[in-house]
């Protein structure tokens, strides 16, 4: 699938059973969207992540072997998110 970034740039891509995984690039990205999303087979947008401050973006993402992603934002937190709905399941500051 061709993918085509809401905003800037592909910075890194996660394909699961349900989709793939999207982080774009946050410099530039607006701060009231999020720059971590699932898009489905379809091509559509199935999640958009919960952010843990409004003006925050995410600028790391791995997957978990549990299925969870652990994000860290520009803001300095560290998150747990669920793979089936993109909300938080865990935050922790590590400033």
């Amino acid at each position: 699938m061709d993918i085509k970034p809401l905003h800037t740039t592909v910075e890194k891509t996660i394909q699961i059973k349900n989709g793939t995984v999207i982080m774009e690039s946050h410099s530039g990205f607006p701060f009231s969207d999020s720059n971590l999303y699932l898009i489905g087979p379809n091509g559509l947008i199935i999640w958009k992540a919960e952010k843990p401050e409004p003006k925050t973006l995410f600028s790391k993402v791995k997957l978990n072997d549990d299925m969870t992603l652990s994000t860290f934002t520009i803001s300095g937190q560290l998150c747990e998110i669920n793979m089936d709905t993109g909300k938080i399941i865990s935050s922790t500051s590590f400033k």
